[in-house]
């Protein structure tokens, strides 16, 4: 979520994997060398990336000669009928997901080791850590994805490097919102979470590997300075639960904001829009750095491939910079290694990549599902003041605590 290893040979006489299709309706790139029938490969993508890795795919087939299958699966449930399939033998070679997945993916035992090889050291070190579980390397990471403050070039002109100086330079523009970013009434602590480590309050402390632990550590002075915060920005109308994702975009569509958080995606809108934006750091709001959650998106190999041949060779090709360039082409996103990022013509993806070596990685561990929830309402209701922000974050660590000792 790579670089230049030499292709394997092609090999003969392997199978699809019928079972692995389902009710879907896959594409099969396939090709034929001296009358052979190569290996076939099937990679299971959810609907976002469904398109991307069949173009990329092709370009595989015709590079290497193997045959490769892609199956379209819903995002909502692929981990969920992959960790299912696996044991029975009727899952797919790989699948391709966000990093995050990796913790739950590994204690069910459905995916197997990956070496990168020489092409470690090309990658990102945050996309490294992301395909790293228990110090093995699982899997082949291709792009980097993180939120980042977002400029309306046509009301202003600053770089804030703290969250004050951007409010006041906001609010020097005279719209509506000098600042908007989405929450929701569930709260939204992905987009929040650059502000938070501001503060000094990680979700989860790391251990000398770097590896995260399933000890909290955002609580706290940190977390209660964080947690005040949120009050006093709830209070001065600035942030607040009524603000959803779709009524975020729109403001910042119409004029109506400054700056905003948000990722590629929603850039990607504003470019659509003709609107003259910039990519910047998000800006600090305690005396810390910001660090906003980086994704990485990443192949998996199943523990039950019956390609695994194949699969080494498929990424022995990922690991190219010419294949990540197709991938980040395909996708828009910053690849995995930096100097393919770099080297983009689009400066969307260099700023967006900058932004994401400085952030902090999303856990891929176990215990973060037990966060998630608990840590989002909380948020929201110490910004509209159900909850007081001291007793609210110290109840909220402590029922986190709790589920992940249940667990």
């Amino acid at each position: 979520m790579r670089r230049g290893i030499a292709a394997l040979g092609v090999f003969a006489a392997a199978t699809a994997l019928a079972a692995c299709n389902g009710n879907t309706t896959p594409t099969t790139n396939s090709s034929e060398n001296s009358n052979e029938t190569l290996a076939t490969l099937t990679i299971w993508a959810d609907d976002t990336r469904f398109s991307q890795v069949q173009s990329f795919a092709e370009d595989f087939t015709a590079s290497t000669g193997v045959a490769v299958n892609v199956v379209q699966k819903s995002e909502s449930d692929m981990d969920t009928e992959f960790t299912t399939q696996v044991p029975t033998g009727n899952g797919p070679d790989l699948i391709v997901m966000a990093h995050d997945k990796l913790g739950a993916l590994v204690s069910n035992g459905v995916v197997a080791p990956v070496d990168l090889g020489q092409a470690k050291d090309q990658f990102a070190d945050v996309a490294v850590k992301a395909v790293t579980y228990n110090g093995q390397t699982y899997g082949v990471p291709y792009a980097v994805e993180s939120v980042a403050l977002v400029r309306n070039n046509a009301l202003t002109q600053d770089t804030p490097t703290t969250y004050d100086d951007m409010i006041a330079s906001g609010k020097k523009t005279g719209v509506e919102y000098p600042f908007i970013i989405q929450m929701g009434d569930k709260g939204d602590p992905y987009h929040f979470y650059g502000f938070q480590t501001s503060f000094g309050a990680p979700v989860f402390n790391t251990n000398a590997d770097g590896e995260y632990t399933s000890e909290l550590a955002m609580g706290g002075s940190g977390g209660t300075d964080f947690a005040n915060w949120l009050k006093a920005q709830g209070d001065a109308g600035i942030i607040s639960p009524s603000i959803t994702g779709d009524i975020a975009k729109q403001a910042f569509l119409d004029g109506k904001a400054a700056y905003t958080v948000t990722g590629p995606w929603n850039v990607a809108a504003f470019r659509d829009n003709k609107m003259d934006v910039s990519v910047l750091s998000v800006p600090s709001a305690g005396s810390q750095a910001a660090q906003p959650f980086v994704g990485v998106q990443m192949f998996y190999q199943s523990a039950k491939s019956a390609n695994p041949v194949a699969a080494k060779q498929f990424f022995n090709y990922l690991a190219t910079p010419e294949a990540q360039e197709k991938m980040q082409q395909l996708g828009g996103r910053a690849s995995a290694m930096p100097s393919v990022a770099a080297k983009s013509d689009d400066q969307d993806i260099k700023d967006f990549a900058k932004v994401a070596e400085a952030g902090a990685l999303a856990p891929a561990i176990p215990a973060m599902g037990s966060v998630w929830n608990y840590w989002g309402q909380t948020e929201a209701n110490i910004v509209t003041g159900t909850e007081t922000p001291a007793e609210g974050w110290a109840t909220m660590i402590n029922n986190i605590n709790n589920a992940i000792a249940s667990k």
